[in-house]
């Protein structure tokens, strides 16, 4: 069978990388896993794409940044935030939190890029909506919500980079002399799952404190509007 001219053309033309924002997303990923950052030529090359073509999809690398927060997004395990109905609002975050760390230590090295970029993902903005409804819905003044979220966060980034840290953090040389540092180092169970533990036992810290002050004895909220979240609010005298 001949081909006619509009077949040869077609067939001569080089199949096109299909171009999109979950694959501009994922090949970001990998750069960053691979090397910490990524430029737009190279991520343009490993995609097999002109750089202009990525503007079409993204603006810039501030949207790239975005795509690559909207990739670990997608990652989290964020259900249990609707759940909180159903489970105390401690579980629900303790349990996004734990699902958060994991997906982060997975990938270190783009940390320092979300955590210094302005967060516009749908995905992600949802979450943390839902998280402040969590807290409002438990007696935190929405004047100190994001004090709140943003601790907790904080707390977990630095709990995912030192899941990724080595097995032994800490090393005392011969010539320093550090008698109670060693003595707790020397009693610490299972060195190992060092990290595991200080996360666990940092994370009920922060929410067992967290509920201290949402409640008092009966249940009651004992914060107001305004109100400082380390001073919980004097009960009525009687």
């Amino acid at each position: 069978m001949s081909l006619t001219p509009d077949t040869q053309r077609r067939a001569g033309r080089p199949r096109k990388a299909v171009l999109d924002r979950a694959s501009i997303g994922r090949v970001a990923l990998e750069l960053v896993d691979e090397a910490g950052d990524f430029t737009l030529p190279e991520l343009a090359r490993r995609l097999g794409v002109q750089t202009a073509s990525l503007y079409h999809h993204v603006e810039g690398r501030a949207g790239v940044i975005e795509l690559l927060r909207e990739q670990l997004g997608h990652r989290i395990d964020a259900a249990t935030l609707g759940e909180h109905d159903e489970q105390p609002w401690e579980q629900a975050m303790a349990a996004f939190f734990r699902s958060y760390r994991s997906v982060f230590a997975a990938h270190p090295r783009a940390l320092p890029l979300l955590a210094t970029s302005t967060i516009r993902s749908p995905r992600v903005i949802a979450a943390y909506d839902k998280m402040a409804a969590i807290l409002a819905a438990s007696g935190v003044p929405a004047d100190r919500t994001m004090d709140v979220l943003t601790a907790l966060e904080n707390f977990v980034i630095g709990s995912a980079l030192d899941l990724a840290a080595p097995e032994v953090m800490w090393e005392i040389p011969d010539d320093v002399t550090a008698p109670n540092l060693a003595a707790a180092l020397d009693a610490q169970n299972h060195a190992a799952r060092r990290a595991e533990r200080a996360f666990e036992a940092g994370l009920a810290a922060l929410l067992a404190g967290l509920s201290a002050e949402v409640e008092d004895a009966d249940g009651r909220p004992r914060w107001q509007e305004g109100t400082d979240l380390s001073t919980p609010r004097a009960p009525p005298h009687d």
